[in-house]
């Protein structure tokens, strides 16, 4: 308006002139950009110099400063893609040039309302972006046009993969309950987070793992090694962030988010994260069939940069013009995609919002889709990560890698709603790792469709565990190893004497996160030392479960390794290592994998068993173990029991005597010990040092021997690892 809008002095009331016409303007509109001649100021006379017309994506001319929202870099409106140094990118793999990823994509301050999560596609438009970037969150937002208001955004319920439900929750997912109280709730969330030293515990844990300062090579372009380290550090950190949530907060169904606090502190804030140069085809450091249990670990790797969008894209000078291209795409079923084909996908388009109104709106052919027509028509390969349901009693997903594919044709087709949709057919590149495809064949195992084939027999426990155990030999005509008896849990024939009597825990309901009044608590110094579904929630060189004398029952979370295998494990033949253990089902960081049950005998018959070659079923906790750590610093110790506790599983023993030794392993033990007035229960416990895919080899360190046998106690090791040692004992 001229008069009235904007204006300080306010008419008092009754005194305006309705028979006025006012001339009303656009809040936003579009002017033509005037270049300042040299010397002029900033505020000349228009005529003064020619009228030029610049495109609102450039060039511009000298004097001329892009238009919002063109001004704002992502990834289809550089146009130049730079280094972090500021340099021209070079061209990168395939000829294409690489991206630096917009650092970083978390967001975990606001709302996330249900709504249709599949690929993720929805993100929130730019002017619900300016209200958080002033929280210092970055987000991509690739499924909304300018022209969408941010109430058509929340009304829609963007997808921001809230099945990435937390380890310490109840595993329950709250209704939607209004707008103000989302909000609310992650307001609550966020301050309290704010009370936790989110910065020393994240300090802690990069010093241990040599992470406070990361190379720029390693940044740009990342290896195995880096990728595993940073998301052992997000996973502990993520852990500690629940446990110390949940002893401040143990309302049941609460629904929180450290995933994103852990990611976000890494990324903005330490600036830890790999691969940020986007390129065309595979991740350095990621393999075809690793496993992510939340979004943001695509994040921190470089495989999918968006934290939400489920197209991923670049922008590339393959002519005059920069135009996009595909680099990944997320499949985890929100849209109507098309994926029970393990070497075929029908992908969905991104876009066609629902509105509070219920209106749908065809999809465009902008952003992640144009990025996807392009790269059908330049035939670059795209990473495809695959959103599988969590079946361990998370509510959450498992996002798989299941490798390259190409994007054969693409077409339009009106969804369930009448709105047109863009559908994208991708095929697999093939001589790749069995990914997606072995996944299914699982299920039909279990489900039993088909039979897995070299099975010896079904049940290796006859009944004493919860899970079966098959015995498989798919490799030579073996028919099983020697013969032993199946016992699910250790064998003791005389306990070991405490020095102070423990009358143990009076929780009837099982001990709760935050009672500071539980004796079992206190020896863990004052958490829990585990989630809900049996993970280990932070690195302890002893854990105290509740023993015979506690009042708990016996699903009590601080029971997690007394309550058998938690996984469908299975026995089977290597090639070269006699039999091994592995598991039909992926198993989180930290997660509970068994213990190992056999006889305790006295420390002093270590020789003795070695002499008669029964030390390959012995578990030895005097010898010297490497710690969990990568890289080892004065504070790094190793895990220690407090007894010497030798076990064999020469004549009995349970699944954990079958589980082969590794210079780089996945599996770490940890003392368990369970008190009863004054006699002390040592257990051993085995969990997984980070994610483990369905079918690979559980390992763990045998350890090393200080004494004079060391030497003619050595055998030759096959574990094949870049770090193999040549030898273990």
């Amino acid at each position: 308006m001229e008069q009235g809008l904007g204006s300080d002095s306010v008419p008092p009331s009754g005194s305006i002139d309705k028979s006025r016409v006012l001339d009303v303007r656009p809040l936003r509109c579009l002017v033509p950009m005037f270049p300042s001649s040299p010397g002029m100021g900033s505020v000349s006379n228009p005529q003064a110099t020619p009228f030029v017309c610049v495109p609102p994506t450039g060039p511009f001319p000298p004097g001329v400063a892009p238009l919002y929202p063109f001004s704002v870099s992502n990834g289809s409106h550089n146009r130049q893609n730079t280094t972090p140094s500021g340099a021209p990118n070079q061209p990168g793999l395939y000829g294409f040039g690489n991206t630096t990823i917009p650092s970083p994509v978390p967001l975990n301050a606001f709302r996330t309302p249900q709504g249709p999560s599949a690929n993720g596609d929805a993100g929130p438009s730019r002017k619900g972006n300016k209200n958080r970037a002033m929280q210092g969150i970055v987000i991509e937002d690739d499924g909304y046009s300018d022209s969408q208001n941010q109430s058509e955004l929340y009304a829609s319920g963007f997808s921001m993969h809230v099945n990435d439900v937390e380890d310490g929750s109840s595993g329950r997912r709250q209704k939607n309950g209004g707008s103000q109280k989302r909000t609310r709730r992650a307001q609550q969330h966020l301050d309290s987070f704010s009370e936790v030293d989110v910065d020393s515990e994240a300090n802690r844990f990069l010093t241990t793992f040599g992470l406070v300062e990361l190379d720029p090579d390693r940044k740009s372009n990342g290896d195995r090694e880096i990728v595993q380290r940073i998301l052992l550090v997000f996973d502990l950190l993520r852990r500690k962030l629940t446990q110390m949530e949940e002893a401040k907060d143990a309302t049941p169904g609460s629904t929180r988010r450290p995933d994103l606090r852990a990611a976000t502190t890494l990324m903005t804030n330490k600036g830890i994260r790999t691969n940020i140069m986007k390129r065309i085809g595979h991740v350095p450091g990621v393999e075809v069939g690793d496993i992510f249990f939340f979004r943001m670990e695509l994040c921190l790797v470089g495989l999918h940069a968006p934290s939400m969008a489920g197209i991923d894209y670049m922008s590339v000078k393959l002519t005059l013009d920069e135009e996009p291209l595909a680099v990944s795409i997320v499949s985890s079923g929100g849209y109507d995609d098309e994926g029970d084909d393990g070497d075929v996908l029908i992908y969905s388009g991104q876009g066609g919002v629902q509105r509070r109104d219920g209106q749908m709106f065809d999809q465009k052919l902008e952003r992640g889709n144009l990025a996807m027509e392009k790269s059908l028509h330049r035939a670059n390969e795209v990473r495809v990560i695959r959103g599988l349901k969590d079946v361990s009693g998370s509510t959450g997903k498992i996002y798989v890698y299941d490798g390259v594919y190409k994007i054969q044709e693409s077409w339009t087709e009106k969804n369930k709603s009448g709105c047109s949709v863009f559908k994208y057919k991708l095929s697999r590149v093939a001589g790749q790792p069995a990914a997606f495809t072995l996944w299914k064949s699982i299920q039909q195992w279990k489900g039993g469709v088909t039979s897995r084939s070299g099975v010896i027999l079904p049940d290796l426990t006859s009944g004493a565990e919860s899970q079966p155990v098959s015995l498989v030999n798919d490799v030579d005509d073996v028919k099983g190893p020697a013969y032993f008896t199946y016992i699910p849990s250790l064998k003791y024939l005389k306990p070991f004497s405490s020095p102070k009597s423990f009358t143990g825990c009076h929780c009837l309901g099982g001990c709760q996160p935050g009672d500071s009044n539980c004796p079992c608590i206190q020896r863990n110094g004052g958490h829990v030392p585990y989630s809900s579904i049996g993970v280990i929630m932070s690195y302890k060189l002893l854990i105290h479960e509740c023993g015979l004398t506690c009042s708990c029952p016996p699903n009590c979370r601080n029971r997690t390794s007394q309550a058998g295998l938690k996984v469908r494990l299975e026995v089977f033949k290597t090639k070269d290592r006699g039999w091994g253990l592995r598991s039909w089902d992926p198993i989180r960081a930290g997660g509970f994998i068994c213990e190992y049950a056999g006889e305790v005998v006295d420390a002093s018959r270590v020789g003795e068993l070695a002499s008669e070659h029964e030390d390959g079923y012995v578990f030895d906790a005097t010898r010297v173990y490497e710690p969990v750590e990568n890289v080892h610093d004065a504070s790094s110790e190793s895990a220690k029991a407090p007894f010497p506790l030798v076990i064999s599983a020469k004549n009995s023993g349970n699944v954990a005597r079958f589980m082969n030794h590794s210079c780089s392993p996945n599996v770490y033990w940890l003392p368990v010990l369970q008190e009863s007035n004054n006699d002390s229960y040592l257990h051993i416990a085995f969990f997984a040092i980070r994610h483990i895919p369905p079918m690979q080899e559980l390992t763990f360190d045998y350890g090393m021997i200080q004494s004079d046998q060391a030497s003619y106690r050595r055998k030759k090791c096959l574990c094949g690892s870049a770090k193999c040692r040549g030898y273990f004992y």
